[in-house]
């Protein structure tokens, strides 16, 4: 889902309200950029060609591509550059991407059911995902996560998780326009596999060393480099 921050001109000191664009990234997941609400925006008196570009992590699998600086065109003619929280300005679409070294995950061993939904949140962290916390919406079973743009559902128990399991995480997903993601640490039943792949699904078994390994094609894709 597109955010939203409040821009006053420092022109004329109109507010407005700014809707962060979105990009398709080469995984197929949207991207958007993060908008620092709190930063006053800059008016635009001259172009450069370096500035006209900021670097931009994918959510989902943690590209980092170039899109378009963020801007919006005030009433009174001024051209004002809405602040971008994180990325970096870069080159344009032609450059060779800057993308930065992405450390070693580091689990964390699995003995109770709260590390398990700690697992599963390192992960999505590793990911890209910094606001992961706890989703303020309970699933049916298990313990939900959510982030920007995402929810995730953690299932600490010994029972694999069934189709209807798949499907209410894929209707919480498609409810609040987000991209979603199952992690389970006793598996699957086979019918819960054809859900999810037909769905697009990924599907995540936790290991008792507490690094989620992808068991279907859309958790492989979703992954990332």
């Amino acid at each position: 889902m597109s955010e939203s921050v409040p821009v006053r001109c420092p022109a004329c000191r109109r507010e407005h309200v700014y809707v962060a664009p979105s990009y398709p990234c080469a995984c197929g997941a949207p991207v958007t950029p993060s908008l620092d609400g709190g930063t006053a925006p800059a008016t635009v008196a001259h172009r450069a060609w370096d500035e006209e570009w900021v670097t931009v992590s994918c959510g989902s699998c943690g590209r980092l591509d170039q899109w378009p600086q963020p801007e919006l065109g005030c009433a009174c003619g001024a051209v004002l550059r809405v602040p971008v929280a994180g990325p970096r300005s870069g080159p344009g679409p032609g450059s060779e991407p800057v993308p930065e070294p992405r450390p070693p995950f580091r689990p964390v061993t699995i003995r109770t059911a709260q590390d398990a939904v700690s697992a599963a949140a390192l992960y999505l962290r590793w990911l890209g995902h910094r606001d992961v916390r706890r989703a303020g919406r309970r699933p049916p079973s298990g313990v939900g996560l959510a982030a920007r743009g995402l929810v995730a559902q953690v299932d600490p128990t010994v029972r694999p998780a069934s189709p209807r399991d798949v499907e209410c995480l894929w209707l919480t997903a498609m409810t609040e326009d987000a991209t979603c993601a199952y992690f389970s640490l006793a598996g699957y039943t086979e019918e819960a596999h054809e859900r999810a792949d037909a769905l697009g699904v990924p599907l995540f078994v936790l290991d008792l060393t507490g690094t989620p390994q992808p068991v279907n094609g859309p958790a492989g894709d979703w992954e990332g480099p």
